[in-house]
């Protein structure tokens, strides 16, 4: 399986919980998603034998489809999955972490040291996106291969779940939008 988080959008620059808010790419982003699809055209050519999936988020399937445009490929020729979708942060999403900690120190101190398990009010924590993620992994042909767009905390799940990196850990991970992720066998190749 191929991993790439989405490009960057306006939220992320102003580091908003984004959460399941559908915000679109920025131009830094749709570069992002550009640079991800030659990594990927280098390393996998035409992709013959591959099947994309995507979150269902604008800015997952857009870069999926700059991703797949820049493979040469027919740009919405995917497939999306609700289960790929980024965590919910709840009441948290649209506000910064400048003003999460200024709302709330003790709370966002909380979540810093239980990241895994932190579940904002009406939202999900990192362990909630796991039940849904090995749901969805579970459901995969296990001798396919995959290309798949969907986020940051999800992707920090699939780490854990996929190379076995421990929760906590892999909660800490800034995990980069201009990168491709290889997961196989259990481990973890960043391309």
């Amino acid at each position: 399986m191929y991993y790439v988080r989405h490009g960057q959008t306006d939220w992320n620059a102003e580091l908003r919980f984004q959460g399941q808010m559908d915000i679109p790419l920025n131009d830094t982003g749709r570069d992002q998603a550009r640079g991800n699809g030659r990594k990927l055209k280098d390393a996998i050519g035409m992709a013959e034998g591959f099947t994309f999936v995507s979150s269902p988020l604008v800015r997952s399937r857009e870069t999926m489809e700059l991703i797949r445009k820049e493979m040469g490929l027919e740009p919405g020729d995917y497939s999306t999955d609700q289960k790929l979708i980024e965590v919910s942060y709840g009441i948290l999403e649209g506000t910064t972490q400048a003003e999460f900690k200024a709302q709330d120190r003790e709370l966002y101190y909380y979540r810093k040291a239980n990241h895994w398990t932190f579940r904002p009010e009406n939202g999900e924590s990192h362990a909630d996106v796991l039940v849904r993620l090995k749901e969805w992994h579970a459901a995969l042909n296990p001798d396919a291969k995959y290309v798949v767009t969907a986020h940051g905390a999800v992707g920090r799940v699939i780490r854990h779940m996929l190379a076995g990196i421990p929760p906590e850990e892999a909660c800490k991970f800034a995990f980069p939008q201009d990168k491709v992720f290889r997961f196989k066998n259990g481990s973890e190749e960043l391309i």
